[in-house]
């Protein structure tokens, strides 16, 4: 069913990656919708942004302030906007179809440009679904949405640029950290030695991040590095956190911990619309295929920033405004974004190297829970597997993982590396959960009641 409305470009997520894809389009003379779940611009590295006040910059910092200046010309730059909006269906034929104010409408667009960055990758531990553990991402988008911060001492655990910041966050908000529980080693220095000159193109991303370093050493926080053997122990919630460090053995008394171990693209409507994806080695997760200028193996869907590979704020921005370049048909005024971008870019290997997850937190022991909605320990997925069970679809029939109220987006990851571990094949032979709308729950009644919007286009 087609729209009567044709909008030159539709924008799902405002991001970093969507909203300055948005001012390049608008600078272009597109028409431009965006649509996204949250009540105001920024995304998640930039959330509430426009809302922040002098305490939130002293502790959040200078990078997520940078981020107000581009929402507000975002705002102002005529686009379309409509925040709190549940995506539920995209087709094909670049039809959005989603919910707002408990409103099922649909919107038709000639381009589409898929924005929806990253989620944090599962990190499953023993113990890790008892109350009193959140991933750190939870805790930061507490800490800028609502100022909300953790009433007693605090064990973050896991690896990643993000824990290190939130640790740096938490500081400056007065939060007592117990504890740092670090799964990178000094070894991976030497494993990343290869990246490190092309890494020097972008020192002042290098710079930043030892700063944190600095001001965390400073607060004498205690630091545990190449940590293994994590167990969050407790009967009925977190009650300490167990793990091995350099040679000793160690438990640290904890009611609320922290885990992170990096971020993966979210991939959800990229999969529903069944473009393609590959295995990404470096990062160890799915990313979709695409070109140069961020188009998807389906013409006329652009994919940019975090969702299509993990590459930070600013390779975002600049993924979005050359995905509007292309859409605008302005190849040509493309190279000076792409030169940026290369620069951007440039850290990048070198982070992913640092950062890797440890193999026992992707492919964790059988006793350890990883599809939560289902209740599907590791252990059941690899008796599937010796069942006859070839990929995470399969799982599915064998034992419901998968088919909970997340969709996968919290065990996906894992199901495919137990899967292909124990098969002893890659992880792009096993595949991937098939994803099928409604992406985000809808009723019999909002679905009957769905309609074309054009009046909000007005």
């Amino acid at each position: 069913m087609m729209s009567n409305v044709a909008i030159d470009l539709i924008i799902i997520g405002a991001g970093p990656a969507g909203m300055s894809a948005a001012l390049e389009a608008r600078s272009q003379g597109l028409s431009v919708v965006v649509l996204d779940e949250q009540a105001s611009p920024g995304g998640q590295i930039y959330r509430q942004v426009l809302q922040a006040d002098g305490r939130s910059r002293a502790v959040l910092g200078e990078d997520y302030y940078a981020g107000a200046e581009l929402a507000a010309d975002f705002m102002g730059c005529g686009a379309r906007y409509l925040p709190n909006a549940a995506i539920w269906q995209v087709t094909p034929q670049r039809e959005v179809h989603y919910l707002v104010e408990g409103q099922a409408r649909i919107l038709q667009g000639r381009h589409l440009l898929i924005a929806t960055g990253a989620l944090e990758r599962p990190m499953p531990i023993p113990g890790w679904t008892l109350p009193g553990v959140m991933t750190a991402g939870a805790g930061q988008i507490l800490l800028k949405s609502s100022a909300m911060v953790p009433a007693g001492p605090v064990v973050l655990a896991g690896c990643g640029p993000l824990l290190y910041l939130l640790a740096v966050q938490y500081l400056r908000a007065g939060i007592v950290i117990d504890a740092l529980v670090d799964t990178s080693h000094r070894r991976d220095l030497l494993k990343a030695w290869r990246a490190i000159p092309g890494a020097l193109q972008g020192w002042r991303d290098l710079l930043k991040g030892a700063r944190l370093l600095v001001e965390l050493k400073r607060a004498g926080i205690r630091h545990f590095r190449g940590a293994a053997h994590l167990r969050i122990e407790g009967a009925d919630r977190a009650r300490a956190l167990s793990f091995d460090s350099e040679g000793q053995h160690h438990r640290v008394p904890a009611e609320l911990i922290l885990l992170h171990q990096g971020v993966v693209p979210h991939t959800q409507i990229s999969r529903s619309l069944r473009l393609e994806h590959d295995w990404s080695a470096s990062q160890l997760c799915w990313v979709p295929r695409r070109n140069g200028f961020g188009e998807s193996s389906a013409a006329g869907i652009f994919i940019a920033g975090d969702g299509g590979a993990i590459g930070g704020a600013q390779v975002a921005r600049l993924e979005g405004q050359l995905a509007a370049l292309a859409i605008a048909g302005r190849h040509g005024q493309a190279h000076g974004v792409r030169k940026a971008l290369r620069r951007a870019r440039a850290a990048r290997p070198l982070i992913d190297a640092l950062y890797r997850p440890p193999a026992e937190h992707c492919v964790p022991a059988d006793d350890v829970m990883v599809c939560r909605c289902e209740e599907v320990s590791a252990g059941d997925i690899r008796r599937y597997v010796d069942l006859g069970c070839l990929g995470p679809n399969q799982t599915k029939a064998f034992g419901r993982c998968g088919m909970g109220p997340c969709q996968g987006r919290q065990c996906g990851l894992s199901v495919t590396q137990i899967i292909a571990a124990h098969r002893r094949v890659p992880p792009a032979e096993v595949g991937y959960y098939r994803i099928r709308p409604p992406l985000k729950p809808i009723t019999l009644a909002q679905l009957a009641g769905e309609r074309h919007s054009p009046e909000e286009l007005s």
